[in-house]
């Protein structure tokens, strides 16, 4: 009509002409290009897809000067596939040079496939599976689809899962569509992985039931592939049965999950993270929303859209009319591109063709428009695209977090500093419950005074409650104790498939985290997170130390066995016996006893038994002896001798150091190795416990006959807690040993002093605080632990509890603890026993000697024996006299005749030193006095 009444007031030339423009589709000097689009009637978003087009088209023809897009628009039911074919006809027979949409499989495959026989391009924007039997060239020829492949954008899910470290989910899907989406998902997952639970929602609006299930389960990351309608009352009623709590994580599959106003839940506590194609805060996107509502304004209609509500298609229908529009110009540029009538129908039938050309052209052409960049691969599908990952906050709705693209994968936007703080912001007022188990040191009743009633966290004391205290102070939150009900640490029964102890409190979500002695294992650690460690630990043996036995006297006999004391004396006797049979036979041992007489008929040898005895004798004290013997066999024999006293005196020094230096104990194990070999002390491990899941499942030999052993014993040598184990060690009497962590070992040592720790470590772990898997706090928490190891605060907790607190340290060995090993007096006494009677028996041959002395006298002196003693004593106990006369001076009685009695011993001297020549010739022959020229008085 506009071009009817432009007509009015021209010449019939003009009119002549004018009429030639319109009918070679010429308007205003432009060529006309026709280009068709289907849209669904359904109250959707399909309005907003619908006016994306047109104004994209109208921005187009804004900047064209060769040739006008005109937009011809049909509409028809998701589900009518009559209808859908008769519709594409009226478009064909309209000349369309492209056809765009519809958005259902069913009515764009009907679209797809007149579009291939006239050869018309045809322009998708929604998801579109891959054919069975894959894709036929043929049949994908004249299709370009600008939504994400479907192969490359479950890929893109499947990375997210695996960056979230997700080892389980349940998906919550509508339509079997959307299950075919996530192809990629399922098969990340391996046999030996934890299930996945796929779950289908029907049309009854109450998804309660369903969400209590999952929530019975223990799920914790869920999959929502359902219609963005419903996305929002489904989280509203997850939220309603505590399903948006903080462990629970939710991925959005919907690229239109941006668009929902999630307003009543940007506070839940809940991660929900989704996927968008484009980037809202851009300049393409804000100029294409305002093209949108200034146009509509201009035809009074009113439009409101906000750049991070836009929805994909309708950014994809923009980037569509984009990139066709410049396939149309380059084209144009080298021959004029003209629309046909086809017909549907026709018995000849043709083909456009330009079709076949703008397709290919589009598939090697790259564009980048709202939806980021657009490339397609040889089956005009949209193989590389970027996507944004958003995340919901609570200040700014959905919040870029990272990207993806097929190349680099997930790639975070955000730094490490800004996700702590984040943690640390949400940490502020919380209060965390903390669950945990009686177990000394870590967490034990306080002890009450009297009349005090203790509450809440005042009820417990120890290492944990100051540990997770500190932390607190650190990151700012408040913490609950909780005890769990079953007091485990928390394992796994393969028979039930469940967890207890701990590790289920976590699992159920009674707890927020679990604090205690509790060991970071692989199987625990599939089941919750864990910081990092604590504290460093190992498995190690406890056992009772030996009785004391009673001190002996001759412990110095000890560090040689009684047999190498018989060998030794059984070689004295032997050495002696030869020594002097060897010397009777010798020449060279026959001497003169008068060197001074060459003419001496006699000699004599020295070398009785009895100097034989005192030679041997010195030789092995060490003192030698003043005679050595003279011939070639006994000086052989008396080395030999020197020789082995010798080794015999350095052997007994070095054993009697060992055996001061070494624990004096009669400990029969001193390794797990030893334990291993023998069968008559028993030992066990905590059943249950982290110790116990070591052994059984240790390749080691010696670790797997231990288990074999624990196991097969009766009565069990299994026990329920660390102070079970303590006992029966202590009740055992050396008869039972219990394997357990080092450090509960070393707490028990520290206040039982008859227990002690055999052998080193078996292996090398450690305590960590655990928490729900994915948990948001884990972070902020190891960081807090790190801290407080840095600044030495965890050394200080370890030793207040293990050495001072609750009678600690009363075992500890005094810094000096040389003397502990040295040989006390009730050791090494009876040396001084052995001296002692030796000195008794010398007193009292001394005494005996001294009284045969005095008879001997009182007989030669012919006066009474009394005399005789007071004569032989007065001179003994005078000191100050050095020398003394061959006969002691006489009794009182005869002293008046001081004389006679002088003149009597001189008449007798000559015959007294004849016989008295004979002992010192005997003296001589003892003590070698030849060899020093002792010369005799002649009378």
């Amino acid at each position: 009509m506009q071009c009817f009444g432009r007509v009015m007031g021209f010449n019939f030339l003009s009119v002549i002409l004018l009429l030639v423009h319109v009918l070679c589709g010429y308007v205003d000097g432009k060529r006309e290009i026709p280009v068709g689009a289907i849209f669904h009637q359904v109250p959707d978003h399909s309005y907003e897809s619908e006016i994306a087009f047109r104004y994209a088209i109208e921005r187009v023809n804004m900047h064209e000067k060769h040739f006008e897009l005109v937009p011809i628009v049909r509409y028809v039911s998701p589900d009518d596939s009559y209808k859908t074919e008769r519709k594409m006809c009226e478009l064909a027979a309209e000349g369309v040079t492209a056809v765009f949409g519809p958005s259902s499989i069913l009515t764009s495959g009907i679209v797809g496939s007149i579009c291939k026989t006239l050869e018309i391009p045809h322009i998708i924007t929604h998801w579109d599976p891959e054919p069975f039997g894959g894709l036929d060239p043929d049949l994908q020829a004249m299709t370009i689809n600008l939504y994400p492949e479907a192969d490359v954008l479950s890929r893109a899910l499947a990375d997210l899962i695996v960056d979230y470290s997700w080892k389980s989910f349940t998906i919550i899907y509508d339509s079997d569509e959307g299950l075919m989406r996530l192809k990629d998902i399922l098969q990340i997952h391996g046999p030996s992985d934890s299930p996945i639970t796929v779950r289908q929602i029907d049309d009854n609006p109450d998804y309660r039931p369903l969400l209590k299930d999952i929530q019975t389960s223990g799920e914790s990351h869920i999959i929502l592939e359902i219609r963005p309608d419903r996305i929002l009352e489904l989280l509203r009623q997850a939220k309603e049965v505590k399903m948006l709590e903080e462990y629970q994580s939710y991925i959005i599959t919907s690229l239109d999950a941006h668009t929902i106003d999630f307003e009543e839940l940007r506070y839940s506590r809940s991660n929900i993270t989704a996927l968008r194609l484009m980037d809202t805060k851009s300049f393409d996107i804000k100029n294409a929303v305002h093209d949108w509502e200034q146009g509509e304004a201009r035809m009074k209609r009113q439009f409101r859209v906000s750049p991070e509500h836009v929805h994909t298609e309708s950014a994809l229908y923009n980037d569509a009319v984009k990139i066709y529009a410049t396939a149309i110009r380059e084209l144009d540029a080298t021959e004029e591109i003209t629309p046909s009538r086809l017909s549907c129908g026709s018995k000849n039938l043709r083909q456009w063709p330009f079709g076949l050309r703008i397709i290919n052209y589009m598939k090697v052409k790259t564009e980048h428009g709202i939806t980021g960049p657009i490339i397609f691969d040889d089956y005009g599908r949209r193989a590389h695209f970027h996507l944004d990952i958003i995340e919901l906050s609570k200040d700014e709705g959905f919040k870029k977090i990272a990207t993806w693209d097929p190349t680099h994968g997930v790639n975070y936007t955000r730094s490490q500093g800004e996700v702590y703080s984040q943690i640390v912001e949400s940490l502020q007022n919380k209060t965390f419950i903390v669950a945990s188990r009686i177990g000394a040191p870590f967490l034990m009743f306080k002890e009450k005074k009297d009349g005090e009633f203790l509450e809440g966290n005042n009820r417990f004391e120890g290492y944990s409650l100051e540990l997770i205290d500190g932390i607190s102070k650190i990151l700012g939150f408040q913490y609950r104790m909780e005890l769990v009900p079953d007091g485990k640490y928390g394992s796994y029964n393969k028979v039930t498939k469940k967890w207890d102890g701990l590790v289920k409190h976590l699992l159920d979500r009674k707890a927020d985290l679990a604090v205690c002695d509790l060991t970071i294992t692989y199987e625990r650690r599939t089941a919750v997170d864990f910081t990092m460690p604590f504290m460093t630990l190992g498995i190690s043996i406890l056992y009772a130390k030996p009785v004391q036995q009673p001190k002996d006297l001759f412990s110095f006999l000890s560090p040689l066995s009684l047999d190498v004391w018989i060998y030794t004396a059984t070689a004295y006797l032997g050495v002696s016996v030869l020594l002097f049979v060897l010397s009777r036979m010798a020449p060279a041992d026959w001497e003169n006893p008068h060197p001074c007489k060459q003419d001496n008929d006699e000699v004599e040898n020295i070398w009785d038994m009895l100097n034989a005895l005192w030679l041997t004798m010195g030789s092995i004290m060490g003192q030698g002896c003043d005679i050595l013997p003279k011939a070639i066999s006994t000086r052989l024999v008396a080395g030999m001798w020197w020789f082995f006293a010798l080794i015999m005196l350095s052997s007994y020094t070095a054993n009697l150091a060992a055996f001061l230096t070494m624990e004096r104990m009669d400990a029969t194990i001193e390794s797990a190795e030893d334990l291993a070999k023998q069968s008559k002390i028993k030992y066990g491990v905590l059943m249950g416990g982290s110790t116990m899941a070591f052994f059984q499942t240790s390749n080691f030999s010696t670790y797997q006959r231990m288990w074999a052993s624990m196991e097969s014993v009766r009565p069990s040598v299994f026990t329920k807690s660390n102070d079970e184990g303590r006992d029966r060690v202590i009740k055992g009497k050396r008869m039972y040993a219990f394997l357990m962590e080092s450090t509960s070992l070393e707490y028990i040592t520290e206040r039982y002093c008859d227990l002690t720790q055999i052998g080193g470590l078996l292996d090398s772990k450690g305590y960590g605080i655990a928490m729900p898997v994915n948990s948001p706090y884990r972070t902020a928490i190891s960081g807090a632990v790190l801290k407080m190891q840095e600044e030495g605060k965890l050394h200080q907790l370890k030793t207040r509890w293990w050495k001072e607190m609750r009678g600690g340290g009363q075992c500890t060995e005094a810094p000096n603890s040389a003397g502990e090993n040295e040989l006390g007096i009730g050791n090494v006494g009876g040396v001084f026993v052995v001296l002692a009677l030796g000195c008794f028996c010398a007193f009292i041959i001394g005494i005996l000697e001294f009284l045969w002395n005095v008879r001997k006298v009182a007989v030669e002196e012919k006066i009474t024996p009394w005399d005789a003693l007071k004569a032989e004593m007065k001179f003994a106990l005078n000191i100050s006299v050095t020398s003394k006369p061959v006969h002691n001076t006489l009794s009182e009685s005869t002293a008046s005749d001081k004389s006679s009695l002088r003149s009597k011993s001189e008449s007798r001297r000559g015959s007294e030193l004849t016989g008295r020549g004979n002992n010192v010739r005997t003296a001589t022959s003892l003590n070698n006095l030849n060899k020093i020229g002792f010369v005799f008085d002649k009378h």
